[in-house]
């Protein structure tokens, strides 16, 4: 029989719009971007067996408070814990994205090599896209080999304001 997970959860606005935060005691496992609470349901029901879920603001009040400093350009790098739930070369992948320095970006073909898997760019796209806390997991920092802004879950208006928060910040 499995244990249940309890989750908490807190929306708050910012300047790309409302954030949805959940975490676990081990830790943030989940940032979603402009969703709806019943696509966030959804997405716990198919990586947990059994949990619980409710509104806090003290279990997520270091997440939040993290995540609006780096929206006002003070935090470069984020220092919680996190839960991660994904295969291991999609981990293997979300550590390589943690790699990426504030304000730089990074190809999918980088990430691939990184990752010992040079002809893994198509599988790298995949586990980017299946990032599940986006901003503290940098996705938005990986583009095209040409340079180009390629897809970003959260549509590309967001991750080019990301991108661009980051280039106006990275010498702060």
């Amino acid at each position: 029989m499995d244990d249940k997970s309890e989750i908490y959860y807190k929306l708050f606005k910012s300047p790309i719009g409302e954030i949805f935060v959940a975490s676990t005691p081990l830790g943030l496992c989940r940032v979603g971007i402009n969703s709806d609470l019943r696509e966030e349901m959804i997405w716990f029901e198919e990586k947990f067996s059994n949990f619980s879920i409710e509104e806090s603001d003290d279990q997520t009040q270091i997440y939040v408070s993290q995540l609006i400093e780096y929206f006002e350009g003070n935090r470069k790098e984020f220092d919680i814990p996190v839960f991660l739930i994904g295969t291991n070369f999609q981990k293997r992948v979300w550590k390589a994205l943690t790699e990426i320095p504030y304000g730089k970006t990074a190809s999918y073909k980088e990430i691939a090599l990184r990752v010992s898997n040079p002809k893994g760019v198509r599988a790298v796209g995949q586990a980017n896209n299946k990032n599940p806390i986006p901003i503290v997991i940098p996705c938005h920092r990986i583009i095209g080999s040409n340079g180009e802004l390629t897809g970003y879950g959260a549509g590309l208006e967001i991750k080019k304001w990301l991108l661009e928060l980051e280039a106006n910040n990275s010498c702060r």
